[in-house]
């Protein structure tokens, strides 16, 4: 007898995530208007591409605006962010306007991206397993390799520590 899909057991992404030192993966995705961003657009920049569940959830939220607030910050240091989320663009393009977000979001709807850099894993809540996005932030240097990599982030401060790391690694 065939197993229906939900039987079969999908692989652990976290197998998949990239540490530092390595190339990050090559991509192209399209934020809230459909522009399309790719790795190679930042070559020569810092950037913080930050994974998160989804759009108008608590944290998640919490943690855009924290992003939103130290733009200036992050501009100073000649480094771009970027959000990733499964959600739509038109999703994506509501969120930024509900809470003035000064940055894109990319519209990972395949989970393409997510699952390059290893953030598309098995989840559960109250014994229910299910895939999802686990919170986790790359630092990507200049050259385009992975500076750092923050797993299960911890919102509060999370903002503050990228920066830190950045000054770490600039001086």
């Amino acid at each position: 007898m065939a197993k229906k899909s939900d039987d079969v057991k999908k692989p652990d992404a976290s197998a998949n995530l990239v540490d530092p030192g390595k190339a990050a993966p090559a991509f192209s995705m399209p934020d809230q208007t459909g522009k399309t961003h790719a790795k190679k657009d930042y070559v020569g920049r810092w950037l913080v591409i930050y994974f998160y569940p989804k759009d108008n959830t608590p944290g998640c939220t919490k943690e855009a605006c924290s992003f939103r607030d130290m733009q200036t910050e992050f501009e100073k240091r000649n480094a771009a962010v970027l959000g990733v989320s499964p959600d739509t663009e038109k999703k994506h393009a509501k969120f930024i306007e509900k809470y003035d977000l000064n940055f894109d979001l990319l519209a990972d709807t395949e989970q393409t991206l997510c699952s390059q850099f290893g953030v598309w894993q098995e989840k559960s809540m109250y014994g229910r397993k299910y895939m999802g996005v686990v919170r986790t932030t790359y630092l990507i240097d200049p050259k385009g390799n992975v500076a750092f990599r923050w797993d299960k982030v911890k919102v509060k401060g999370h903002d503050d520590e990228v920066l830190a790391k950045i000054d770490e690694l600039s001086a």
